[in-house]
């Protein structure tokens, strides 16, 4: 068996006096979570002490999904006393280099499948060693290089507003070395003085300085990706390949306090021979039928070198606003490159980090150099700097993709200042679904491809002429969005582009008042037939009187954003579309969940122990619904809104109550109203497979014709279905 990793995890001491222990830092302590294999490290006290022990399938007597921390807080596994958040971080940061190998990850070369077992004294031994061969390979280095072997650049501070990394200096980790222990560092560093070595061994052979330029480029990227793969901040995968996420699993750099340790020499993935693979098969891809050699240059978008109109296609993918700070990302990578092959290529490797005054993003939202003032501006010089490249029949082919209409508002402002306009439109799935920054949260699945043309003409409109010819194209592309599969968020962004195709081919629209029509406007009234227009396709009819707008809006909100948690901006310019009152609703009463910037909307499990909801339903219905007392400051007056009515009725369903669904039925008029039906329906339809609510839904419409005609079965032995809310009887 080769072992192709090894589990580390952080230790700090226990506060408890009579205890002392070092308390491992683990988040879960799974390592293998598959159908036909369940594999967990249990933390075992023995004495006082923390022992190891592997614990395969029936053996598994505890939830390995509970490690010793949890949102901060530590538990030690001895005297269970609790550690703060405060306190473990303090502690974490005063001696962030405490750390202890705990597993090792076994592969055999001819069978599938992981090994696992305990570490013991000889691999704690073995990793010692590296200690001494890591000052060897940095005697090698320092030969030939005024670099220091181990990048000791800093990793930016929080206080310097750049996103990515900003937290790890709070617990102790200053530099980008500091990001790598000292076995990863001596095999990166073997890696790098290889390279060199073999720079300088094709100096000899007078071999083409650019065929030299190109075979350690290939290599130094190979070994990028080793660095990707060899970091403290590489997580364990228990149900992956692998068995470990690289260090950008997503797009920043956050604390780690349990990591996976890959074998650089691992035949089978992570190691030296799989990134040099992948690096052929890329290259390979990218020169396959290439009918021409291309000319690469690197220079600012705000300064492209070329004569005007010298281009027939440009294609650009242009930054997210604040969605990601690409050249803190690239620092990772760049401290490397700089001491494999920065000697080859000077022109890119003269500042001590990559450079980050022309970027165009936002990382602040302060009035300084990278506000989203700066941002605007250099997008629309960029844009116009594209416009004048361009010649007159070309086209300009821009990707584009985030949730926040204040982005797409920027974007769409700089295209049409630039005097360019949108020609056509239409959202591709780029985004993979299980993408750590989609989890939780309203991420898009597509990006938004705009091909843009040169406006050559000056012609102005009036917004109340040019509106329903916006509407039709609107309509016209949201149909086959809707056929072929185009849903939630990416559903509302993807009529953006249709009619800014409208919009953006007169110079000028206004209003009768002689005033300009804003993008801002344009956008509004795009969510508002949006709105309108997925409601009639989600409730297949186009007679909407009979919903309230409250529940329009939990359609919508279901519809376009499941149960994801939304920014709250995004979140009020959806509620304007539709009518509704966002902050009237987020009393416990209503469906409305706020939590800081964000904005939940609750689901009938959310609201089985809300008194205010139980009290809205009882006023209203108090021959229904038993009234108890309440205080003064939860009573609310307020009609319950069909939605309110739904969730009591899946409420009473979960508790087996049909008889009583039937009176909430009948007394809010809904017994027989095909749109309260519809609604049900629709909710259901548009939810995900697996959805607690979306099981609800289901079992109480397969009763629809018993509560339609009065006549329903009553079981009086408990319900499978009441587990849905945790037991809730």
């Amino acid at each position: 068996n080769i072992p192709v990793g090894y589990l580390w995890v952080k230790l700090i001491n226990c506060v408890n006096p009579g205890c002392k222990v070092d308390i491992p830092l683990v988040k879960q302590t799974w390592l293998a979570k598959k159908k036909n294999k369940k594999v967990a490290y249990k933390l075992d006290n023995q004495d006082g002490k923390i022992v190891i022990k592997i614990v395969e399938d029936n053996n598994i007597d505890f939830n390995p999904s509970e490690g010793t921390l949890s949102r901060g807080k530590v538990i030690c596994p001895v005297c269970n006393t609790g550690i703060s958040p405060n306190e473990y971080r303090r502690l974490l940061k005063k001696n962030i280099f405490n750390e202890k190998m705990i597993v090792v990850v076994l592969k055999h070369p001819k069978k599938q499948g992981k090994k696992y077992r305990a570490a013991n004294e000889s691999d704690i031994n073995t990793f010692s060693e590296s200690h001494s061969y890591l000052n060897k390979q940095i005697d090698i280095f320092s030969k030939s290089s005024a670099l220091t072997a181990i990048p000791d650049e800093l990793i930016p501070s929080k206080d310097s507003h750049r996103a990515v990394g900003s937290q790890l200096p709070l617990y102790g980790h200053k530099s980008w070395g500091d990001l790598f222990n000292p076995r990863q560092l001596s095999s990166l560093l073997f890696f790098t003085n290889m390279i060199k070595r073999v720079i300088c061994k094709m100096d000899e052979l007078t071999i083409s300085r650019d065929y030299m330029k190109a075979i350690a480029l290939y290599q130094a990227l190979g070994l990028d990706r080793l660095v990707d793969y060899g970091s403290r901040l590489c997580l364990l995968n228990p149900t992956g390949g692998r068995g470990v996420v690289h260090t950008f699993g997503r797009s920043a750099l956050q604390m780690v306090t349990d990591y996976m340790e890959s074998n650089p020499l691992n035949p089978y993935a992570a190691g030296w021979v799989t990134a040099c693979d992948k690096n052929i098969k890329w290259i390979g891809n990218a020169t396959f039928n290439t009918l021409s050699i291309p000319i690469t240059q690197q220079s600012s978008s705000i300064n492209i070198n070329y004569p005007d109109e010298y281009f027939d296609a440009i294609f650009t993918d242009p930054p997210y606003y604040d969605s990601v700070p690409y050249s803190d990302l690239s620092d990772f990578f760049y401290v490397w490159l700089k001491r494999s092959i920065g000697n080859l290529f000077k022109q890119f490797f003269n500042t001590p980090l990559t450079p980050k005054s022309e970027e165009i993003i936002e990382i602040s939202k302060d009035h300084d150099k990278k506000s989203k003032i700066f941002f605007e501006e250099m997008l629309a010089k960029s844009f116009r700097e594209i416009c004048r490249v361009l010649n007159k029949k070309g086209i300009c082919h821009i990707v584009y993709a985030h949730k926040s209409y204040d982005a797409w508002e920027t974007v769409i402002n700089a295209i049409l200042n630039a005097e360019l306009y949108l020609s056509s439109s239409w959202p591709l799935h780029t985004e993979m679904k299980g993408r750590l920054q989609a989890q939780g949260t309203a991420s898009l699945a597509s990006s938004i491809y705009m091909v843009c043309r040169k406006r050559n003409t000056n012609e102005t409109a009036f917004y109340n002429e040019v509106k329903p010819a916006i509407e039709k194209r609107i309509h016209k592309k949201l149909d086959q969005f809707w056929a072929e599969g185009i849903g939630g968020s990416d559903f509302f962004i993807s009529a953006i582009g249709p009619a800014v195709e409208v919009f953006g081919k007169y110079a000028s629209v206004e209003k009768l008042s002689g005033e300009k029509v804003t993008v801002k406007e344009l956008l509004e009234y795009v969510r508002q037939v949006v709105s309108e227009h997925a409601l009639n396709r989600i409730l297949k009819n186009t007679q909407l009187g009979g919903i309230d707008n409250t529940t329009r809006f939990y359609l919508i909100w279901r519809f376009t954003y499941g149960n994801a948690k939304v920014m709250f901006d995004d979140a009020s310019k959806l509620s304007r579309a539709i009518g509704f009152d966002l902050e009237a609703n987020w009393d416990s009463a209503g469906i409305v969940k706020k939590d800081k910037q964000f904005i939940t909307i609750k689901s009938p499990v959310d609201r089985r122990n809300d008194e205010r909801f139980k009290h809205r339903i009882a006023k209203h219905f108090p021959d229904i619904v038993q009234e108890t007392l309440f205080d003064d400051e939860i009573i609310t007056t307020e009609a319950p809104s069909m939605i309110d009515v739904l969730h009591q009725c899946l409420i009473f369903w979960n508790r087996n109550d049909r008889l009583t669904i039937v009176k909430l039925l009948e007394g809010s008029g809904y017994r027989n109203n095909n749109h309260f039906w519809q609604v049900a329906q629709s909710i259901s339809d548009v939810l995900k497979d697996g959805d607690k609510e979306k099981q609800l839904l289901q079992g109480f419409l397969y009763g629809k014709e018993g509560y339609q005609s009065g006549k329903v079965l009553v079981d009086d032995k408990p319900d499978a279905q009441e587990k849905i809310f945790g037991g809730d009887k």
